[in-house]
């Protein structure tokens, strides 16, 4: 007799979680009742509405998706609650899950989370990684209880982090990653053999929420930390910095790339001092009302004489 298909629903909201849902789409042995994502939200000079990618691809496959503005009503209880799941897979959702709906599922539910649980627990799991130094990250499988990323762990995948990594490279990588760690689980759950593994939560770190002023560079940090808050936090929310030129004018630029520089402090040609030790050099940079340039084509139209004091 043929086994039944596992009846799943997938809740996400960002791009990250693209390439899972694209595996559950096609796993033999999965069919899909629903996908959760957010409401549609304002986008561009016009402010439209604008779905995210997680709904274009639903629709695409003509599942109409469940944008509640709240996942914890009753109202969308109830409406997933009648699809009748066995599984949740979670990734990037965005909203948390109550008890009431983490009970629904027969088997249980699945978040996806994009570190090496119990580090970087919470809602940027990717940054963080970049931001701490990690040699390495992955994606993490893990039963969801009612805390934060505090469930036992199912299974983790690992990847080694670049020299360069940024932000933007890691998460499009993790996104790759996921679909691999994923099918490994649900192949374990189907075989009756998935374990749950406590997390140490002695050993867990945070990852917050992110805003713009996190980027503000503190030119009183060394040159080896600025560089990776760079990488960190590129391509949002970004790297921000003030710089004085010669003629006493400020201007506000964003940093795109730099790198821990060489030799002497020369802030004309963008190897700026940094208190904390060494010099960072900026190779890629915005004025706040211009385009994106290197430091050579920046360095011609601004003569700079000094940094301006700044905090991360």
């Amino acid at each position: 007799m043929q086994e039944r298909a596992m009846r799943t629903v997938f809740l996400g909201s960002g791009d990250i979680g693209l390439p899972a849902l694209r595996l559950l789409l096609a796993m033999p042995g999965i069919e899909m009742v629903g996908v959760v994502t957010q409401p549609d939200r304002p986008a561009g000079r016009g402010l439209q509405l604008t779905p995210c990618a997680i709904k274009e691809l639903a629709l695409a496959q003509g599942i109409v998706p469940l944008q509640p503005a709240r996942v914890r009503s009753d109202e969308a209880v109830e409406e997933i609650k009648s699809w009748a799941p066995d599984l949740f897979v979670v990734m990037a959702y965005g909203q948390i899950l109550p008890q009431t709906l983490l009970d629904v599922p027969l088997l249980g539910a699945l978040n996806l989370h994009a570190s090496l649980l119990p580090r970087h627990r919470g809602a940027a799991p990717v940054h963080a990684a970049v931001l701490a130094g990690e040699s390495k990250s992955g994606v993490t499988v893990m039963w969801m209880d009612a805390g934060l990323d505090t469930g036992d762990i199912l299974l983790s995948k690992e990847c080694v982090l670049a020299s360069g990594e940024t932000a933007g490279t890691l998460h499009d990588r993790l996104a790759d990653l996921a679909p691999q760690a994923l099918e490994e689980a649900l192949l374990l759950i189907r075989a009756g053999g998935a374990p749950r593994i406590r997390q140490d939560d002695t050993a867990a770190t945070y990852a917050p929420k992110l805003s713009r002023a996190i980027g503000r560079l503190d030119w009183s940090r060394s040159a080896v930390e600025l560089e990776r808050i760079v990488r960190g936090l590129h391509p949002w929310p970004g790297c921000t910095a003030e710089l004085e030129t010669a003629q006493g004018r400020r201007v506000e630029i964003k940093v795109h790339r730099a790198m821990v520089g060489p030799g002497p402090a020369d802030p004309a040609e963008l190897h700026l001092p940094c208190g904390g030790g060494g010099v960072l050099e900026l190779l890629e940079v915005q004025p706040s009302s211009g385009k994106r340039m290197s430091k050579a084509e920046f360095a011609r139209g601004h003569k700079i004489l000094r940094t301006v004091a700044g905090e991360v």
